[in-house]
C-alpha cells in the first residue's frame, strides 16, 4: 500500500514554496497565495506560452503543457496567465488537429519534441489535447450566470474550445493501431488514453490502458506516477485494472523517505512524488 502520509512528509521536507502549495491544493484544496502563483507563472512569453529555456523568447508546446500542469496542481487554470497560455496553445493546433514545435526550436529540442518528427508530433498532440481537456474554456458549462439569470447553455468560446479538444482526440485516435498500441513514446499512450476517455472514446482508451497495464511492472516510478495522475485527472475510476497496477507499482517503488525517484535527476523527485500522490489518492 502506498504510504500517503510519508509522501506528504517528503514533499514538506524537500519541496520549495510552490511544491508545498501544490501539495496543499491537492490534499486539502487550500488556495495558494499570490506570491506563490506569481512564482509559478514567471517567464511567460509575450504570445502567452512558456519557453523551454527561460532565456528564450520562443514558446514551446511541451514546456507550456508542463507549466500548465503545475498550475493545475495549484488550482490556477482560470487565472489570466493560464488562460493566455491556453489561448496560445489553441492557436498552435495544426489543420489536421495535431501539434508540433516551432521550427526555431529544432536545434535544442529533446527527442520527444523535434519539429517534423512523427513520433514527437503524436506525443505533443496527446499532451496538448490532454492539457486543453483538463483546462476547459473560461467558465464552466452548466454554471448559472452570476446574477442568477437562467443558464442558456455553453458559450461560443466553450463550444470552440470543445471542438479543439475533439479534433485533438481524433488526431490521436487516427494513429491508434488495432491492438491498442501507438507509434510514439510511452508517455503519449497514457496522455492519449486520458484524452480519449475525456471525450468519450472509452473503448479506445481502455485498449491503451490494457497495453499500459501490461507494461506497468517494468515502468519507472516517474512514468507510473505520471500515468496514474493523468488517468485519475480525467476521472478514470481508481478500481480500473490499470490504476490498481499503478498503485501496486508505486507501493513497490516508494522509498524509505516517502518519496519516489525521478527519471530526470534528484531535482525532480518532489515533482514525481506529487504526481504519485495525485495518482494514489
Amino acid at each position: 500500500m502506498v504510504d500517503i502520509d510519508a509522501a506528504i512528509g517528503y514533499v514538506v521536507a524537500h519541496g520549495d514554496a510552490v511544491d508545498r502549495a501544490r501539495l496543499s491544493w491537492l490534499v486539502s484544496g487550500h488556495a495558494p497565495g499570490e506570491d506563490v502563483l506569481a512564482t509559478a507563472e514567471v517567464g511567460q512569453t509575450m504570445d502567452g506560452g512558456w519557453p523551454a529555456l527561460l532565456a528564450s523568447d520562443v514558446a514551446s508546446v511541451d514546456a507550456t503543457c508542463f507549466r500548465l500542469g503545475e498550475l493545475d496542481d495549484l488550482g490556477a487554470l482560470q487565472r489570466p496567465a493560464a488562460r493566455r497560455a491556453i489561448g496560445w496553445l489553441t492557436t498552435r493546433q495544426r489543420p489536421d488537429g495535431s501539434w508540433q514545435e516551432d521550427q526555431a526550436l529544432a536545434a535544442s529540442a529533446p527527442p520527444w519534441a523535434v519539429p517534423g518528427d512523427p513520433e514527437a508530433a503524436l506525443y505533443l498532440t496527446a499532451s496538448a489535447g490532454f492539457t486543453l481537456a483538463i483546462a476547459g474554456a473560461p467558465g464552466k458549462a452548466g454554471e448559472a450566470a452570476s446574477d442568477g439569470a437562467r443558464y442558456e447553455g455553453p458559450t461560443a468560446e466553450q463550444n470552440a474550445h470543445a471542438v479543439v479538444v475533439a479534433r485533438a482526440a481524433e488526431a490521436f485516435r487516427a494513429h491508434l493501431r488495432p491492438d491498442g498500441t501507438w507509434p510514439s513514446f510511452l508517455v503519449a499512450g497514457w496522455l492519449g488514453a486520458a484524452l480519449l476517455h475525456h471525450v468519450g472514446w472509452f473503448y479506445e482508451s481502455a485498449q491503451i490502458q490494457a497495453v499500459l497495464g501490461e507494461r506497468v511492472p517494468g515502468m519507472s516510478p516517474a512514468d507510473v506516477a505520471a500515468m496514474g495522475a493523468a488517468l485519475r485527472r480525467v476521472g478514470v475510476g481508481r478500481d480500473e485494472w490499470s490504476l490498481v497496477a499503478v498503485r501496486r507499482r508505486l507501493a513497490e517503488t516508494q522509498r524509505t523517505d516517502g518519496g519516489w525517484e525521478s527519471d530526470d535527476g534528484g531535482a525532480f523527485n518532489v515533482h514525481t512524488t506529487l504526481a504519485a500522490i495525485r495518482a494514489a489518492r
